[in-house]
C-alpha cells in the first residue's frame, strides 16, 4: 500500500484542483494536489514538500479529513490522506501537472477525478 497526501487548498472562497498530465498514471484525471509520503517523513510535512515542488506555492495545513484506501484495476492500492489547507502565497507553476482550476465547492463533482479522490471529494462538499 503506498501512502500518499493531499491538499484541498482553499482561496477567497475557491478550491484549487489540478489535472494529472497526459505523462502519468490515470492520465487527465483531475485530483487534489500532493504525493508519496517517504521514509521518515510525516504526512503533514511531505504534503508541503509536495506542494513546494509540484506548484511552486506555501500553504498552510488547517485541518485533516478522512482517510480513503482505493485498489485501482491495475492492483495498485493507495491509502489517500487529505487535509484542508489556506494558500498562503508563491506564483502558481505546474511542475508535473497539465492543468490547474480555483473552483467553487458545488462545481467540483462537474470533473472527471481520479477514483480514490472521489469519497474525499464528497465528504468536502457535504461539510
Amino acid at each position: 500500500m503506498i501512502l500518499v497526501t493531499c491538499a484541498i487548498i482553499e482561496k477567497d472562497g475557491l478550491v484549487l484542483v489540478t489535472q494529472r498530465s497526459e505523462k502519468m498514471a490515470l492520465a487527465l484525471k483531475w485530483e487534489f494536489p500532493g504525493g508519496k509520503v517517504e521514509e521518515g517523513e510525516s504526512q503533514e510535512v511531505c504534503l508541503l514538500r509536495e506542494i513546494k515542488e509540484e506548484l511552486n506555492i506555501d500553504i498552510k495545513i488547517v485541518k485533516p479529513l478522512k482517510p480513503n484506501t482505493h485498489l485501482y484495476p491495475t492492483g495498485k492500492e493507495i491509502h489517500l490522506v487529505p487535509f484542508i489547507c489556506e494558500y498562503i502565497n508563491g506564483h502558481l507553476q505546474l511542475a508535473e501537472h497539465a492543468d490547474y482550476k480555483w473552483l467553487k465547492r458545488e462545481a467540483l463533482l462537474g470533473l472527471d477525478w481520479a477514483e480514490a479522490d472521489i469519497p474525499i471529494v464528497q465528504e468536502y462538499i457535504n461539510m
